[in-house]
């Protein structure tokens, strides 16, 4: 049986330790018919994620991520064969004892393209790069209105103001210094952001971390996580894609937002950049590049910039 986790210190002292999770995830198993498969737990994720036997994929959520374990299996279930990158398909997904939720998918192949990205031909990545144009694309086109009762935020306006009020000491909390700190005020005040958006479906972290690729050939093989799955702005999506899939590369931006249809203002990128859920503007100048005169403005163009 899976153990009981509702606070933070559960889940540090249950769910990185496989002596304790793996009983019960063996017994689910059993109960999914999937007796005696080989379990395989993958060290990435926020989640418990197994590799059951060769085609199944299981991931797991304890109860005080059990809202996104019922988003994913939902929206994974909406996207099914719509895309033109393979996501995993929906076996089974629901709740288990103890608040648990599970997702059952089909298992994709392919390896993790953050992984491969050194030994990708140049002008293979220019390829991929226009495959996720055009998968984002696609998933902005559906129809996000059957997962509104799973995905929020309903009142997006709302959903910015509560970020803007939270963005100085979110990046505080980790560790950006005063300089950096005291732009972010005016800096949001001065770029305008869409109160009512068209409301399209969003992944929220298009990283190359959540594709995988075939290296014969360089093609992309699967798209996943969709754990974060938000309904709103599609630009939010394009966070992701500038920090972690094109890196301040203008010209690989140029030609995703090529292949997308649309291309950003740097500015909306980098507000939208410090109101994601997940901001963490340290992190990201350690991993990119950041200009001399130490602006937000020259910011936004060296990550987000297509000239």
């Amino acid at each position: 049986m899976l153990p009981l986790v509702e606070t933070d210190e559960e889940w540090d002292a249950v769910v990185p330790h496989e002596t304790v999770m793996r009983p019960g995830v063996e017994d689910l198993c059993a109960r999914l018919g999937l007796a005696g498969a080989p379990l395989t737990r993958f060290p990435d994720g926020s989640q418990p994620v197994y590799a059951v036997g060769e085609t199944h994929v299981l991931k797991l959520f304890p109860a005080v991520a059990a809202q996104e374990g019922a988003a994913e299996g939902r929206v994974l279930a909406h996207i099914e064969g719509r895309l033109p990158v393979p996501t995993p398909r929906v076996r089974d997904f629901g709740p288990c004892e103890n608040g648990w939720q599970y997702v059952l998918m089909s298992r994709l192949p392919g390896e993790n393209l953050a992984r491969a990205w050194d030994r990708v031909p140049r002008g293979h990545r220019e390829r991929l790069v226009t495959e996720v144009g055009e998968t984002l694309a696609a998933l902005h086109s559906l129809d996000p209105h059957p997962l509104e009762d799973v995905l929020g935020p309903g009142d997006w306006g709302g959903f910015l103001d509560r970020q803007a009020a939270g963005a100085v000491a979110r990046q505080r909390g980790h560790g950006l210094s005063a300089a950096w700190l005291e732009q972010i005020p005016d800096f949001l005040a001065s770029v305008p952001l869409p109160r009512a958006p068209h409301r399209c479906l969003l992944h929220t972290e298009v990283m190359r971390q959540h594709f995988l690729v075939d290296p014969d050939g360089w093609r992309l093989t699967g798209l996943f996580d969709f754990e974060p799955a938000m309904i709103g702005d599609r630009a939010y999506d394009f966070v992701g894609v500038g920090l972690f899939v094109t890196r301040g590369e203008p010209d690989l931006l140029a030609r995703l937002t090529g292949a997308y249809g649309h291309a950003f203002e740097p500015s909306e990128l980098l507000a939208y950049t410090l109101l994601h859920v997940y901001s963490n503007l340290p992190w990201y100048m350690r991993e990119l590049r950041v200009p001399a005169d130490g602006t937000l403005a020259s910011l936004a163009e060296a990550w987000f910039g297509t000239e």
